[in-house]
């Protein structure tokens, strides 16, 4: 029987790594110049480090982790994201008290989903992490940096800035429960991953790619009426601060 590649895992030519290594050279000269520093992670990394951060009722916990127990009994999974790594990396080397910090990452990821055309199980990804800085100026100098990074590549005017925000976790609590008190009138009519997510994580469903359920989420609450002041005045700032640079967006709910 002839091996062939796992299904989902690619390989990359000469022509199309040729393509991998462009990006990333932009990327780290365009990062280098905003001041973020370069780090490296493990692809393999405790399993309770994603079930904590990223949530076990997402999807990328509950379907798509490639976890496996090892010799030692240690329950492992290869990195489906690198947020949650950089975080650990970042306070298990004493980088987070009293500090500011910009790093950054790149390297392979991991999520068991359905392959298909321009997704694969294994795919880079490029991750920046910004540490001690909580207000909207840091927001800007990220969504900046990003505006930038797609002009010198020659994409500035295919790509469009959508922006909304989640405030506080009061603000979420809120509008988690007015969504649900929609979503609930509408429950036999949802597709069955909706379904599921409206008692374990109602908000998610506003990723929906199902037509019916976008249909009915026109109808919602807006998320943005609920803002306290605070992520009001958070989110007026970094909107201001676009303005003032000509990074232009429209706003999402």
């Amino acid at each position: 029987m002839k091996v062939q590649a796992v299904r989902g895992m690619q390989d990359i030519l000469p022509a199309q790594k040729k393509i991998y290594r462009r990006v990333e050279d932009v990327a780290r000269r365009i990062l280098g110049a905003y001041g973020y520093k370069e780090i490296g992670l493990p692809y393999l990394e405790q399993s309770q480090l994603f079930e904590r951060s990223v949530g076990e009722d997402t999807d990328i916990v509950s379907k798509e982790m490639y976890s496996f127990q090892d010799r030692n009994g240690d329950f492992l999974t290869l990195r489906p994201e690198g947020t949650a790594g950089c975080v650990r990396f970042a306070e298990e080397n004493g980088l987070l008290f009293n500090q500011l910090q910009r790093l950054w990452y790149t390297g392979a990821m991991f999520r068991y989903e359905r392959p298909q055309k321009g997704r694969y199980r294994q795919f880079d990804q490029i991750g920046v992490e910004c540490f001690g800085m909580p207000g909207p100026d840091i927001d800007a100098e990220l969504l900046m940096l990003c505006a930038r990074l797609w002009r010198d590549l020659g994409m500035g005017d295919q790509i469009s800035l959508e922006l909304n925000s989640l405030g506080d976790l009061e603000s979420r609590r809120q509008y988690e429960r007015m969504l649900v008190e929609y979503l609930e009138k509408y429950t036999t009519e949802l597709d069955e991953d909706s379904q599921r997510r409206l008692k374990s994580n109602p908000l998610r469903i506003l990723d929906t790619k199902v037509k019916r359920t976008r249909e009915i989420l026109r109808g919602a609450p807006i998320i943005n009426d609920f803002l306290d002041h605070e992520s009001r005045n958070h989110f007026d700032s970094l909107c201001s601060l676009l303005e003032q640079c000509k990074v232009g967006y429209t706003v999402n709910p």
